[in-house]
């Protein structure tokens, strides 16, 4: 008898972040039980769990608003307790501003944060050293807003994503230093695969601009680092935004969907999918519907249960990754039109 996707995460904890909060709430992995709200100042977007440390990073991006529409960047990061849930510091990274993307090296004690550009800099990622919480120095990406950033599983090659810039950023971990810039038509979400042979893309860049022209077709490109270029194209019929790889090896995406409405330049929202492939033979596997704008996708550990997070519904889609069968639906609270956003799964104490 297959054993419940629910079975043994007793005392791990799902936190999310409501965008518009601005907090991060809790959930009992197991229950999806309700374990209590963070208040945390605005306006957090992504989420990032070090399990060394046992402490959550989240970004602080904007004062209001998001992307290419706020109210002015910030420039810090809040450090949580996920256990006593409390806020243990904020870190300032300022002059760097509007962080956002977030990766971890457990093994070098290293955290990445991707920063847009200013005046004097270009867009670029701030390394952190996780043990003192402490700026060591900055990586330039050659592009005005990287927005996710991701590094293969050795530590030595990361990636810049960037919405208007039409390339991938590939920057040297070791040595500090942009090394190549792949031809991507804009780009969101990313991840690596676990060999680090290859970089999974969202393409095209979600412009709401509603301009014409013919734009791109939707779909994941798949990276060669080594030739730093396109090598496959996964199609999908909708644009995607996030992209997560579970540790069992498949691909998840989010599909954002609209719908045409008299009157409405963009239409309006339509539920959303969840699609997910085979990062090895890069075979579709079928799809799932989830709430309003998908935005942050992640997984637990054992790569059975995954999570979307939709900004829009400002819910978290709980999804059994071996049946494509949605178990649950968590609301989130939300104080203006951003709601859930960014995901992280807490284990619970050894």
């Amino acid at each position: 008898m297959q054993q419940s996707p629910r079975a043994g995460r007793e005392g791990d904890v799902l936190a999310v972040v409501s965008q518009s909060g601005p907090a991060v709430s809790f959930f009992d992995a197991a229950s999806d039980r309700h374990l209590g709200d963070l208040p945390v100042p605005a306006e957090p977007h992504e989420l990032c769990y070090d399990p060394t440390q046992r402490l959550l990073w989240c970004t602080l991006t904007y004062h209001s608003g998001y992307y290419h529409a706020n109210a002015g960047r910030r420039t810090e990061l809040a450090v949580i307790d996920p256990d006593s849930r409390r806020i243990v510091e904020i870190v300032d990274l300022a002059p760097e501003h509007g962080p956002h993307g977030l990766a971890l090296d457990t093994g070098r004690g290293r955290l990445y944060v991707s920063v847009e550009s200013g005046e004097d800099r270009p867009g670029g990622v701030v390394v952190i050293d996780t043990s003192t919480h402490r700026a060591l120095g900055r990586i330039d990406t050659d592009a005005p807003g990287p927005h996710w950033f991701a590094i293969d599983p050795a530590g030595r090659t990361g990636y810049a994503t960037n919405k208007e810039a039409p390339f991938v950023s590939v920057v040297d971990l070791e040595r500090g230093v942009l090394t190549a810039k792949v031809e991507v038509p804009g780009s969101e979400g990313l991840a690596v695969s676990a060999d680090g042979a290859h970089a999974f893309v969202a393409a095209p860049y979600a412009s709401f601009s509603g301009g014409a022209g013919e734009r791109p077709a939707t779909g994941i490109r798949v990276i060669d680092p080594l030739t730093a270029s396109v090598v496959d194209t996964l199609p999908t019929e909708n644009v995607v935004l996030p992209v997560h790889l579970t540790s069992t090896g498949k691909l998840l995406a989010g599909e954002l969907r609209m719908t045409a409405e008299p009157g409405a330049r963009l239409g309006r929202h339509a539920p959303g999918l969840l699609t997910v492939f085979c990062a090895d033979t890069r075979k579709r596997l079928g799809e799932v519907e989830v709430g309003l704008f998908p935005l942050t996708i992640s997984s637990s550990p054992d790569g059975r249960l995954g999570y979307v997070s939709c900004v829009i519904s400002s819910t978290v889609d709980v999804v059994d990754l071996e049946t494509l069968e949605r178990l649950a639906r968590l609301d989130i609270a939300k104080l203006g039109e951003a709601g859930a956003h960014g995901l992280a799964y807490v284990p619970r104490p050894a």
